[in-house]
């Protein structure tokens, strides 16, 4: 079926002939204004309207696209011009056959490009979608999505250079493996990258808000990308720490993902004890600290089974204290321990777990319990090691004048 030039629908209304400078202009004018026309209402009309209808059937499931989707609009639109454009360029246009050749060659790569910017976009829906599920944090696929709009953009490429060179994708194609080394040189980090992201995606060892501490990056804080080449860390001094992906899993890095889950928040301080304020405790001295801390009245019924020693009698009220307190998890190991003499004294350590994981409820449990233990030693007559410095002993060994 022979298809009408549109310029023939023209000709009548202008009163000129075929050939007539101002119907070649008219004619071309005219239609360019239908291809944006076009775009206009598949752009501006025809998709929000199927947005809105989507978002009235389910706000909350199709609410959160509204980016994603003005982008794929615009592509979707784009896409249908171009076609549009290459299927009836010769019955809407004037020009000379070599002209249309040119306009034709363009306009098949700017089809193949539209088609990978929209190709791009639905994989942003789809990444999009998956963010809202419950498990995406724990299984981020952003460098899946990275990885996949590369591959659409290097398909894109090479389409778009055989159409340029006249020439069949395989051609272009058989020229890699020349230089596939300086591929894999230039490509080497995202290659990496790719590999890492898989088995940190497969072995669940990272995830989009987990706290992590990188020390040979100078990392500790939230994670807040997973990417195909760099995962990006804000510190808690608010600055951003950018590691490459693959040393991720060849290097060692602590997460605090279990702690986070787990039923507590370990403390573990110890406190040094001057040596020579170690003794053993009299009945009366006994019976005195009894009177001020009830506590240690219930610890020690039988005093004439030993001899108490104050570091003792100290070790089993902190402990008694630990396993009384409302925020420490009953639950987990509860504990003081004496450990190994060192020449800054004897050290006491205070092992539990908080109920409250969040830092600063945990830093202010820690503070008050250690503050608590150090303001009750002298009850048992004990000091803590510390160090005088030379100006303050020299202050304490002054002899009054």
């Amino acid at each position: 079926m022979k298809v009408t030039h549109l310029s023939e629908a023209l000709t009548p209304w202008l009163g000129v002939t075929s050939h007539s400078g101002l119907l070649i202009w008219s004619t071309n004018l005219l239609a360019l204004v239908i291809l944006l026309l076009v775009f206009w209402l598949i752009r501006q009309w025809l998709l929000p309207r199927v947005q809105q209808f989507l978002g009235a059937y389910s706000n909350s499931k199709i609410g959160f696209l509204a980016p994603q989707l003005s982008k794929f609009s615009g592509r979707f639109s784009m896409v249908v011009c171009t076609l549009l454009f290459i299927a009836f360029k010769e019955a809407l246009f004037l020009a000379p056959q070599g002209l249309f050749n040119v306009l034709s060659v363009v306009s098949q790569g700017l089809l193949i490009i539209s088609i990978g910017f929209l190709l791009s976009s639905l994989v942003n829906i789809v990444n999009a979608i998956y963010e809202q599920q419950p498990f995406a944090k724990s299984v981020p696929i952003q460098s899946l999505v990275q990885v996949s709009k590369l591959l659409i953009f290097i398909v894109c490429a090479i389409l778009v250079i055989s159409l340029a060179i006249d020439k069949s994708p395989t051609y272009i194609l058989s020229g890699f493996g020349a230089i596939a080394a300086v591929t894999l040189l230039v490509f080497k980090d995202t290659i990496l990258g790719l590999v890492a992201s898989i088995q940190i995606a497969a072995n669940r060892l990272l995830a989009t808000g987990d706290w992590i501490q990188v020390d040979a990056f100078g990392a500790d804080g939230e994670v807040i990308e997973v990417g195909l080449n760099t995962v990006r860390v804000r510190n808690w001094d608010n600055t951003v720490t950018t590691i490459p992906t693959y040393k991720i899993i060849s290097d060692s890095f602590k997460n605090w993902r279990a702690m986070q889950e787990s039923s507590g928040r370990r403390i573990k301080r110890a406190i040094y004890l001057d040596f020579d304020s170690i003794r053993l405790l009299s009945q009366d001295e006994l019976t005195a600290l009894g009177q001020a801390l009830p506590e240690v009245a219930a610890l020690i019924q039988d005093t004439t089974a030993q001899r108490w020693s104050n570091v003792s009698v100290f070790r089993r009220y902190a402990e008694t204290y630990l396993k009384a307190h409302p925020q420490v998890n009953s639950d987990c190991l509860c504990m003081v321990r004496e450990l190994a003499p060192t020449q800054y004294g004897l050290p006491v350590e205070l092992y539990c777990f908080s109920r409250d994981k969040r830092w600063v409820q945990y830093e202010h449990l820690q503070a008050d319990v250690l503050d608590h233990v150090l303001t009750v030693m002298p009850y048992f007559g004990l000091r803590p090691y510390q160090v005088i410095s030379s100006h303050q002993n020299e202050i304490n060994h002054k002899k009054p004048e």
